[in-house]
């Protein structure tokens, strides 16, 4: 099982090359996290979608389905995780951790400090 991380599943989403290792997988998952992040960065300006493309549509894409595991255990696992402040990181590894799936992800802090097969490096 795979848990994409935001810039995963944005990069699928949008066709971008990153995604082509994650294109032929199946049973790819998206946290409820990364829904909220993309949400923040549309917000931001830091990030657009096609016309009529939202957040929505992020969560409801055919290619992932939504994993939501319980927030107690995501969130007390998520306070162990002190080697980062960034939020959205902190509970995306968290709820990677909690299921036992690899997280897709190219973030450097992320692939440094989670276990090499807790990770699939895009």
């Amino acid at each position: 099982m795979i848990l994409l991380d935001t810039h995963a599943a944005i990069w699928l989403a949008t066709g971008h090359p990153r995604s082509r290792p994650l294109e032929r997988l199946q049973r790819l998952y998206l946290s409820p996290v990364s829904v909220l992040e993309v949400q923040f960065l549309l917000e931001a300006g830091r990030l657009r979608l096609a016309a009529g493309r939202g957040v929505e549509e992020i969560a409801d894409d055919d290619r992932w389905r939504l994993d939501e595991p319980a927030a107690a255990r995501l969130f007390t696992r998520a306070c162990e995780l002190a080697w980062t402040r960034d939020p959205f990181d902190r509970l995306l590894a968290a709820h990677a951790l909690v299921r036992g799936w690899k997280l897709a992800t190219a973030d450097d802090m992320l692939l440094e400090h989670l276990s090499p097969t807790s990770v699939l490096p895009l």
